[in-house]
Parts: structure tokens; sequence; C-alpha cells
């Protein structure tokens, strides 16, 4: 069997108003049927509306003491980096061991995270990404980060118009007609392309942005208006379709060309991402401060450090009159659909990396090549190395 003898580990998250968790009853069927040993943290799955009964009956094994589950996991799976349990006192980076496995959303490129990552890679734990698995057809039904753009890009969206101080579809009164909202969207993926979408719902005037033309044309089928940034395509478009980290000249040269766009608009969305590195920054302070006050912007790509300089990480602040919002777990404020589409991505991972009770990693195969974050007490992720200036 596939997970024969493995003893798989699901500790409940800590991150504030984090309601996801990485296994749901089904998932957890799913690999106990497999052979697997499956130890779920008490209370692990209130969040997401899953409890302890729903767990026990698809054969988890519920322990109260979150040590204790770090300490006999083979593999430990969780939705959000490692961070300091104020519970038990410990990190959990450093409840991790040598040799010992973690898959979850580890934002190695991202500043913030670059002391935890360290902290991992001296443990000697194997660690895998999921914001890094590459977008091929055989890594789909693994691919977390789309999944969770996809509720991002929902509730980002409506979150901003949650805030905003005016009516987002035009909107007809006795006393005169109030023009609709301006929405821009900066990085029409897979989380952009969702915005987009809902923002049309609501009945905004929406406007996409993304230096990649097969990905404007997306944003163009939805309905939205797009913005020619002026870069290149050769500049553009990297391998397998991603957008490319553009050199500075070019960066300064987009920032221009979005100048006015973000000046008009009512609520900005920004979710551009370079797979495996820090987000790049389009919105400057100044474009801050140009907008009208009231306006709100949503710092989708935040946990990889973020499109806006003045996004505060893991909160919403006002910012020269501008609402700015930098949360770190928009998908956790939807918990049961995205742990539900969550479970599944993780569960579908672990599959691929397992056989007959053991984890092998073909450092060939371009999935576990560009998610491997640390292994032998070193940190490989190649994204992680340039961003530390390693």
């Amino acid at each position: 069997m596939k997970f024969h003898g493995m003893v798989i580990g699901v500790p409940k998250e800590i991150m504030k108003s984090e309601n996801r968790v990485a296994a749901t009853p089904d998932t957890v069927k799913k690999m106990v049927t497999e052979g697997a040993k499956v130890l779920v943290e008490a209370g692990a799955g209130v969040g997401a509306f899953f409890s302890d009964e729903q767990f026990i009956a698809a054969g988890a094994q519920m322990e109260p003491d979150v040590t204790k589950i770090f300490e006999q996991a083979d593999v430990i799976l969780k939705v959000k980096e490692p961070l300091f349990n104020e519970t038990v006192n410990r990190h959990e980076a450093q409840m991790m061991r040598d040799g010992q496995y973690l898959i979850t959303f580890l934002h190695p490129a991202s500043p913030v995270n670059h002391d935890m990552i360290r902290q991992l890679a001296a443990t000697g734990a194997i660690s895998l990404t999921l914001d890094d698995i590459p977008r091929i057809t055989r890594a789909q039904s693994m691919d977390a980060l789309s999944t969770m753009s996809t509720v991002a890009g929902y509730k980002g969206l409506l979150s901003a118009a949650a805030r905003l101080p005016k009516f987002m579809p035009m909107t007809g009164t006795a006393v005169g007609t109030i023009k609709p909202a301006n929405v821009l969207v900066i990085g029409t993926g897979v989380s952009g392309l969702q915005t987009i979408a809902t923002a049309k719902r609501l009945g905004a005037v929406v406007t996409g942005v993304d230096i990649r033309p097969d990905a404007a044309e997306q944003a163009r089928s939805l309905g939205a208006k797009t913005h020619d940034t002026g870069v290149p395509v050769e500049l553009a478009v990297g391998e397998g379709g991603y957008a490319n980290s553009l050199p500075e000249e070019w960066i300064v040269k987009e920032r221009e060309n979005l100048k006015e766009l973000v000046k008009n608009s009512d609520i900005v969305v920004l979710s551009a991402l370079i797979p495996g590195k820090q987000a790049p920054i389009l919105i400057t302070e100044e474009m801050v401060k140009s907008m009208a006050p009231g306006s709100c912007i949503v710092d989708i790509s935040i946990d990889q450090g973020g499109n806006c300089e003045c996004t505060p990480a893991g909160k919403v602040e006002v910012v020269h009159g501008i609402t700015i919002d930098g949360t770190k777990n928009i998908p956790g404020s939807v918990p049961t659909s995205s742990t539900w589409m969550f479970s599944q991505n993780i569960y579908n991972l672990l599959a691929y990396l397992a056989k007959d009770g053991k984890i092998t990693l073909d450092m060939g195969d371009e999935i576990i090549a560009s998610c491997l974050t640390t292994i032998n007490k070193e940190v490989v992720h190649a994204g992680t190395l340039e961003a530390m200036g390693a």
C-alpha cells in the first residue's frame, strides 16, 4: 500500500484567523485506507467546520498535544509556514527533526520568512513548499497555489468592496445616477481572473493589467479592459508561460505606465507574482498618495513580499487616506471551500511522492526540483537563495 506504516501528522494551524486545516475526513480516510496512521491535533478542523468526531470516523487518531504529533510523524502536513506556538512555547520549525518531511506553503522567498527557513534547514527537516508547484499538466491536481489563488481573488475583491465608501455598480436613484466603481487588477493569473469575474458580477468597470499577452487576452475574455505596459514579450514571458522577473529599468517603466490607472481607480487588487521569487514592487508610495481618499488596495501577493511598497504584512491599515489590505491568509476566511480544495491538493502531492510507505525524491523530477526548499541541513530553493543574496 502507498502509505503502509507511514505516520502522517496534521497540526492545528496557529496563524491568527487561519481556519483551514491540511486534511479533511475525506482525505484522512484515503490515507488510512492506503495504510497510514494519521494523527490530527484535537480541534484542528473546527474552524473549517470539520469536527473531531468526523475525523475519528474517518480513521484518524486525535491528539491533544501537538508536540507528540511532531515527535511521532514521518510527515507533517500544514497549510501555512511554521510559526511560534505560544501554547507549547516552541517554534514549529524547531519541533521538526532530521529527515522528517514538511509539506506546506512556506513562501520561502519572502524576506519575512528567511529566518524561519534557516531554522528549518538547521533541524535537517526536508521541506517542500506548495507555492512553487509548477503549472504543468501532470501537477494540476497538486497545484494548491492555483486553487488558493481562486479563493484569494474572490474574497479579496469582496473585502475591498465591503470597505469602499461607494457603490460598486452603476446605481440609478431619484436624485441622479451614481457612476460604477473603477477596479484595477494588476496580474491576471488565476487570482486576478477570479477578481475580474467577481468585480464584473458586482457591476464595476474593470481594467486588467498583465505583462503577458495571453494573460491579458484572458482578462479581456471576462469583459475587462486591458492596458499595455509596454514590456516586450521576450522579457515578459518565462518558462511555462509564467511572468518573468524583469530588470529594474523595465519595472520602473511599468510603474510609469500604471500611474494614471492607479490614480483613477477606486479599488486596486495586486496579484502579480514571479514563481518562487519575491513579488515585484509595482505600486510606490507616491502612487498610493495619488489615489482618491477612501480608495482601497488589496495586496494578494503579500505572502511573497507584496506588490505595493506600503502594504502592511498581515494587517489592514489606512495609509495616506487609502485602505491597504495586507491580509496574509485570505483563503483562510473562506475555510470550508478552501480546505476542501487544499486538502485534495496536498493529498495528491503526498500520494505522488510516496511508494510502499516511503517518500522518494527524484531530484530530476520537475515537480520536486521546483518545490524542494530544505534538505541535508541546507536551503536549496533557488528563488529563496536569490532573495537571501546567497
